[in-house]
């Protein structure tokens, strides 16, 4: 459509790549008339041709900012999706010379929480409202409806909370995937935790796939119909689905499938680093994630891990170190099990690094919320998250998610199966970095007493950094050298 001659659209929407373009059609489409913008000019005219193409949707464009923010009826609403950093200061420095008082701007990039924080304040100064909104779901998730997470000024978020009840997934049962998460930067930390528990999940899939595929000798065929069977069960979930359809489609420019063309080789954009390095400052054990991204660096070196294979191949190491027959059936089953307990770990690793920066921050962010949110639209969509839900339903202060009584019941359930799988792997010389961190990660978080104890004697014994003991109060330093230096004479 043609800018509107008098009537002013109800929101704007600046940055138009695939997200942007993909969100502005489906707040359009829900019936809320929608202004856009894009620095280069080309984008927003085809944004414009393909409102008209997908229904002749109440989407408007412009060229420059001005007339683009003009257009807007107050107190304007203004999205942005442009990339993190500089980017976004720019786009906000050029837009908010034509806003007014009382005016809101959105982020909605994976924008690193203290920047939305530093924003948040530089904004109130001009008299504007901001918020940080983590979006999940992809493409597909932006045009059809996304994952929702808006942290930030409570104030701004009551301004669009029509459109974006609307805008977001809906899910049967539990309602649309939005919420207000809570204050300052919480929208964009809970998004960047979401996309490193995103980074867990996708490792620990590769892994079931690498044990299948090298151990048990599985088929691409084969492959697809066990993800498809395994999506119809306690696996069901966004990720489970998309690789099954991976294992079914044909390269179109060579023989054989396009899942084996690929190079081994992943990329990664931030989020899950950040996720690592946060749970390191704040004390919080997440294995499971900080192995991905390990897997994910070492996937990097390719052209090493080439050489290193022929150095290690003349030493008589094969690919895989066993070749012995394997029960398949067994194996498949054995495999969903470890898949499915491990996802647990990567789960309650998350969710506790969430908590522990919400008590940090002062922000009383509600993990049940977030796992409802999550059910639907984003990448980590899955039936189990329902699970979690009801978790944290019956127990808000719940310690772990692995000593809820369900989730336990499952992980002993599942246990045996678990460490089958990782003996196998690491016997046959396949590493799941994964799959063996998140159950070293259980065994060390069931176990009543650790050999902790020696590491911190240690720490007495060469820094004189004191000890508490087990059977007595207060704090304890044994000068251990002197000793351990009488005992030899």
């Amino acid at each position: 459509m043609a800018a509107p001659s008098t009537k002013l659209t109800r929101i704007g929407l600046a940055g138009l790549a695939v997200m942007g373009q993909n969100l502005a059609l489906n707040i359009a489409e829900k019936g809320f008339p929608i202004s856009v913008y894009n620095r280069t000019t080309s984008k927003v005219d085809e944004t414009v041709e393909r409102a008209k193409q997908e229904g002749d949707l109440p989407l408007f464009g412009f060229h420059d900012p001005e007339s683009f923010v003009h257009s807007i009826q107050k107190p304007r609403v203004i999205i942005i999706l442009v990339k993190a950093g500089a980017p976004v200061d720019q786009t906000i420095k050029t837009l908010s010379a034509y806003m007014e008082k009382g005016d809101c701007i959105i982020d909605g990039g994976n924008e690193w929480y203290e920047n939305t924080e530093r924003r948040e304040r530089a904004m109130a100064e001009l008299g504007l409202l901001y918020l940080g909104m983590g979006v999940s779901g992809g493409e597909e998730g932006a045009r059809h409806g996304p994952s929702l997470m808006p942290g930030g000024s409570f104030e701004a978020y009551k301004y669009i909370e029509d459109i974006l009840l609307k805008v977001a997934a809906q899910v049967p049962d539990s309602g649309p995937c939005v919420t207000y998460i809570g204050k300052g930067g919480s929208g964009n930390f809970v998004k960047m935790v979401h996309n490193g528990i995103e980074y867990g999940d996708m490792q620990l899939i590769a892994e079931a796939y690498d044990v299948l595929k090298s151990v048990g000798k599985l088929s691409n065929e084969e492959l697809e119909s066990v993800f498809l069977e395994w999506n119809k069960g306690e696996l069901l979930s966004f990720l489970i689905e998309i690789t099954a359809d991976i294992f079914g489609i044909k390269d179109d420019k060579a023989d054989g499938y396009l899942v084996d063309k690929v190079l081994d080789k992943t990329g990664m954009k931030g989020t899950g680093k950040w996720t690592v390095q946060q749970a390191a400052d704040l004390s919080v054990a997440a294995p499971t994630i900080a192995s991905s991204l390990d897997a994910r660096f070492l996937s990097g070196l390719k052209e090493e891990r080439v050489e290193a294979a022929k150095v290690f191949k003349s030493g008589g190491f094969g690919d895989i170190l066993t070749d012995q027959a394997v029960d398949k059936e067994k194996l498949i089953n054995d495999v969903r099990q470890a898949l499915y307990a491990s996802k647990i770990c990567s789960y309650a690793q998350g969710m506790n690094l969430i908590r522990a920066k919400s008590i940090e921050k002062g922000w009383d962010l509600e993990l049940g919320k977030l796992a409802r949110i999550w059910k639907g639209g984003c990448i980590i969509r899955a039936v189990f998250l329902d699970r979690i839900k009801k978790a944290y339903d019956r127990n808000p202060d719940l310690a772990n998610l692995l000593v809820d009584p369900e989730f336990a019941k499952e992980i002993i359930e599942r246990q045996s199966a678990w460490r089958r799988v990782v003996c196998l792997a690491i016997n046959s010389g396949i590493s799941t970095p994964g799959m063996s961190s998140s159950l070293a990660y259980f065994d060390t978080y069931r176990r009543e007493r650790l050999p902790a104890n020696l590491v911190q004697a240690q720490r007495d014994y060469f820094g004189a950094h004191t000890y508490e003991r087990i059977d007595m109060e207060g704090s304890f330093h044994t000068e251990w050298f002197k000793i351990a230096r009488q005992l030899k004479n």
